[in-house]
């Protein structure tokens, strides 16, 4: 026999030959294996049907697989032992193949999208240690087979959607020390056989459908550190052996159905607790005062239970922070039911401190005082507290929630609570307070909700509220306020949930500035003494979807721009003096439930659609002049009669206006004549419609100062905009000067006044009046006037300093929750643009440049002279002028000649949006060599989210953060506020991919960023 041609005999002799030979065999050997495994990662890699990042672009035969983006592997044999494609937004199913992998040791694929099933194949990975599949979509039940990887050591399944039960095979993996199945569909118990699990250390398996009861197995693993079985359908008593775990360090069982009490000396057993969450189970009897021995607790959450008598003393649990005992049986209604707040003053991190839904009695102690300075949240809402509330809760400065609501307290309301002014929601009503409200609530700049109903306030209600720029919810109902409303407040546009004034004394008009109310979903005025007539500007606030304004005086008819609330489900206009015809519009609003009318003055025909086929939804009662309607209303027949004499009666009108307009006509005709001889170089200005400005050539070069550079604030590709100052009025505004002898620029001129003239939104840049005429040397002038935004651009704010209207230069400070709200009101701009107008509009130049900020920093998007109207008409030959928008922002699809569309203007919102919270220009010196501002954040995503952040924004997260990270250490993010950033990047990855079909729509975009919003309100940022 001889081996590559070398008999064996040479073999025997040559003992380096021989070795040579079986090295070369085990190559070969191995070069096999090799390709095992690299044919199982190419399967893998076609299982997979979205790739967004492009990470598996690097899996093709130009490297070999070892040098493949996420794969690890070993030095000596060249097999793959680590995959680790976490976080890559990949779509598909994990192939059955990765079973063929028998060298890997890790599989991380978390935070993806992977669906189907685990492929059973996995159990053939004897070697694995770490599986980490969570935050995917996986379906079907666990593999009983994966028991078969003995080596397991961490198993993560968790936020999934995986169904049945939970294998009892996986109480075999004798070295497993994680174990997280939380937030799936399982069902069934927790199966006896994990008391075999020595090594465990770690068990989450909360947000299931467990049920039975827990198992007593779980307290012979003493080196069970952390038990989380929230949000099941668990039942029984707690285990008598989990006192067994002295190492044990979080107990969370909260949203179940457990029962019983908690053992008397569970302090004693279980020292370490850090974490002990009960809350909304069935538990009862006493607060063991052993409680005080978990010197280490921070969490005391057992609110929502049946628990009664006495609180015992906390006076040892130095390091506690959240303090929930809300929503049981607890005190007797006896004034010494309160003391335990006096041991909490040894808690020097306490954040937050909720006793509401008790029995306590007495009064608040004078030594609430003492509580730790980080106190965030203080709720004290309907138990039986009396007295006043004392002068010492002024001394919480890093106080953001206090609720004192449905109570007894009287005495009037503490100036000083104005010293809060960290406070986002504050909460009094329902009591017996008295006095007049403090003006000093105006310092509250942070404040969201406010409310002060059901008290005895007097008094008129201060025109400092108005200062509480963040205010989005005022109830100030049911009290004895009187005097007229303050316009400052009722013209407060974050107001965008609840504005409550009835049931007070309060006179004189609903001011005009109600308008400003754009967003308000619920206005009630109802039940005071107003007078005059509805305002037409009340048709502004288009959010509307309860309005009562019944119980005063108002007269007039009902006017025509309520028509504008075509989301209306409420509408009480009853027990006034409103009078005139009740308006078709109201049947035409498909989501009218409730109309009340009744008592009122209103005559002529009742319509019958709409509303008004609905006799229970609609009270037209106390209008003895109607007629008609369907028979329900009970209301005499309408006389035909009068319908023939009114027609007879408007055809003589009719003919007698039209002769009188001919003769008009012909009149003005001749006039016209005449004056054109006169006044044919007269320079002309016209306004977007009859109630805005006339302004001629010489007003707006007086107000700019004869348009001097000192007055210049910017310069475009068409034109000049100068700040000036109409002297009539005082009135700042700035002017848009075309450059007429630039190409385009007449164009843009028409296309802008075409595009704002019918255009009314509260993020759109509001157009005062266009000045078309001559200079005074005769050249053509054409101007735009419009509204001045204090604050600039977007793009001084983030790339240079902001300049106040006061020319003063600031630093720039845009914090995370401004930045949620310009990019809250751009997407809302080009929402209304691309869906709600007549026409739908392109905007076309997206850019920070375009977007201007008003004195409270509200977003307003402008120039429009490149903007494409979507409708095929005459205005697509005015907006052709080439190339539209700007380099950096234009979509790429837009160089190759493809028409103008919305999703144009997604990709630029796309890019706006990654800039404004990077910091980086898409044209700054950082991308070069195809890297592009897209690329940069969408390769960084999710790891590296804070090294691609605004500075600025990190220095925010040091100083409010740091308490709220060891707060929620425990929860599926370490971090909201980087998980709000990671949220904010992928919108921004996802608006601004190269294919125009696969970028997010705008209104998915404004929908997902309020929840970023509503996460960092709840975070406790709020501007």
């Amino acid at each position: 026999m001889k081996l590559l041609g070398i008999s064996f005999a040479e073999f025997q002799s040559c003992p380096l030959l021989l070795c040579i030979a079986l090295a070369l065999c085990l190559n070969q050997v191995s070069s096999n294996t090799n390709e095992t495994d690299r044919l199982a990662l190419l399967t893998f890699k076609a299982s997979i049907n979205e790739d967004p990042f492009g990470v598996l672009n690097s899996w093709n035969d130009s490297i070999g697989f070892c040098q493949w983006y996420g794969i690890i592997c070993s030095r000596r044999h060249k097999r793959v032992t680590v995959l680790n494609l976490q976080s890559q937004g990949l779509f598909g199913s994990i192939s059955p193949h990765v079973g063929n992998l028998s060298f890997l040791r890790e599989m991380s694929l978390q935070n993806n999208s992977f669906n189907q099933e685990i492929p059973p194949q996995i159990s053939h990975l004897r070697r694995l240690r770490i599986l980490r599949l969570h935050n995917n979509s996986l379906v079907g039940e666990i593999p009983k087979n994966i028991s078969g990887c003995s080596n397991l050591v961490s198993l993560v399944l968790q936020m999934n959607q995986l169904i049945g039960e939970i294998p009892a095979e996986l109480g075999s993996l004798p070295k497993l020390r994680q174990l997280a199945l939380s937030g799936n569909n399982l069902s069934g118990n927790v199966p006896s056989s994990f008391g075999n699990l020595s090594s465990l250390e770690v068990l989450y398996l909360a947000q299931n459908n467990l049920g039975e009861s827990i198992p007593q197995v779980l307290g012979h693993l003493t080196n069970l550190q952390m038990i989380s079985l929230g949000a099941n359908r668990l039942s029984g008593t707690i285990p008598s052996s989990l006192l067994n775990l002295s190492s044990l360090t979080l107990f969370d069982v909260r949203d179940n159905r457990i029962e019983g009490t908690l053992p008397a000396d569970i302090g004693l057993k279980l020292p370490h607790l850090d974490i002990l969450s009960l809350i909304r189970n069935q538990l009862e009897g006493t607060i063991p005062p052993s409680i005080s021995n978990c010197t280490k607790l921070t969490t005391l959450q057992i609110g929502s239970n049946k628990f009664s008598g006495k609180v015992p003393s906390l006076e040892n649990l130095y390091k506690l922070g959240w303090f929930i005992i809300s929503n049981n049986q607890l005190g007797s209604g006896k004034p010494e039911d309160l003391s335990f707040l006096c041991s909490l003053t040894n808690s020097t991190k306490l954040e937050d401190v909720n006793f509401s839904l008790n029995k306590f009695g007495g009064v608040l102690p004078k030594c609430l005082g003492n509580l730790s300075t980080t106190l965030k949240v203080f709720s004290a809402t309907m138990i039986q507290i009396s007295g006043e509330i004392p002068e010492e809760i002024g001394n919480f400065v890093n106080l953001e929630v206090l609720f004192l609501n449905w109570n007894q307290l009287s005495g009037v309301a503490p100036s000083n609570l104005g010293n809060l002014q960290k406070l986002a929601l504050l909460e009094l009503g329902d009591n017996n307070l008295g006095g007049t409200i403090p003006s000093s609530l105006g310092n509250l700049t942070k404040l969201i909700q406010l409310y002060l109903n059901g008290n005895n306030f007097h008094g008129q209600i201060p025109s400092h509220l108005s200062n509480c720029w963040s205010l989005n919810l005022l109830d100030l109902s049911n009290n004895n306020l009187s005097g007229a409303i303050p316009p400052q407040l009722i013209g407060l546009a974050s107001l965008d949930i609840i504005l409550d004034l009835s049931r007070n004394h309060l006179t004189g008009v609903l001011p005009t500035e109600v308008g400003n109310l754009r967003t308000l979903t619920a206005l009630d005025i109802s039940d005071n003494l107003l007078v005059g007539e509805i305002p037409s500007n009340l048709g502004d606030c288009t959010a509307l979807v309860s309005l009562r304004m019944g119980g005063n005086f108002f007269n007039g008819s009902i006017p025509q721009s309520i028509r504008l609330l075509g989301g209306i489900e409420e509408l009480d206009l009853s027990r006034n003096n409103l009078s005139g015809q009740i308006p078709e519009f109201l049947a035409a609003f498909r989501s009218l439930k409730l109309l009340n009318l009744s008592y009122n003055k209103f005559e002529g025909k009742l319509p019958r659609e709409g509303v008004f086929k609905n006799a229970t939804g609609t009270s037209i009662v106390g209008n003895n002049e109607l007629c008609g309607g369907l028979p329900q209303f009970h209301l005499p027949n309408c006389i035909s009669k009068s319908h023939k004499i009114k027609k007879i009666n408007m055809v003589i009108i009719f003919t007698s206006v039209f002769s009188g307009i001919l003769g008009m006509a012909l009149i003005a005709a001749f006039i016209y004549l005449c004056w054109v001889k006169k006044k044919v170089n007269e320079p002309v200005s016209s306004s977007m419609d009859d109630s805005h400005l006339n302004l001629s050539y010489g007003t707006l070069l007086k107000a700019t100062r004869g348009f001097s550079s000192a007055n210049l604030i910017g310069v475009g590709s068409f034109g000049s905009v100068y700040r000036g100052i109409l002297e009539d009025n005082e009135m700042v505004v700035a002017v848009k000067v075309l450059h007429l002898v630039c190409r385009g620029a007449l164009k843009s001129f028409i296309v802008e006044c075409e595009a704002l003239k019918n255009t009314k939104h509260r993020n759109l840049l509001k157009i005062l009046t266009v000045c078309s005429s001559s200079d005074h040397q005769g050249n053509d002038f054409k101007a735009l006037v419009y509204e001045f935004m204090d604050n600039g651009s977007l793009d001084q704010w983030l790339h240079s300093y902001a300049t106040s209207s006061h020319g003063n230069e600031l630093p720039k400070k845009l914090n995370f929750i401004c930045r949620i709200n310009i990019a809250i009101d751009v997407a809302s701009a080009l929402d209304y643009l691309h869906h709600q107008c007549h026409i739908p509009i392109v905007h076309c130049d997206l850019k920070p440049s375009n977007i201007l900020l008003d004195a409270e920093m509200v977003a307003h998007v402008g120039d429009f002279g490149l903007a494409k109207f979507l409708l095929k008409s005459s205005l697509d030959t005015m907006s052709s002028m080439g190339l539209r928008g700007t380099i950096g922002y234009a979509p790429p699809e837009y160089a190759t000649g493809c028409e103008t569309s919305r999703e144009g203007d997604v990709y630029s919102y796309g890019i706006l949006l990654l800039e404004i919270f990077t910091g980086l220009s898409p044209i700054d010196d950082t991308f070069k060599d195809n890297l592009t501002l897209h690329s940069f954040v969408a390769e960084a995503l999710p790891e590296r989210v804070l090294e691609i952040t605004d500075s600025f924004l990190l220095q925010e997260r040091e100083s409010h953060l740091g308490p709220y990270s060891r707060r929620h250490r425990l929860s599926e993010s370490d971090d909201t506020f980087q998980e709000c950033l990671v949220m904010v990047y992928n919108i921004g990855v996802a608006c601004s991919y190269q294919v125009p079909g696969r970028r997010m729509s705008i209104d998915r975009v404004a929908n997902q960023l309020h929840r970023i919003r509503e996460k960092l309100f709840a975070l406790g940022l709020h501007g």
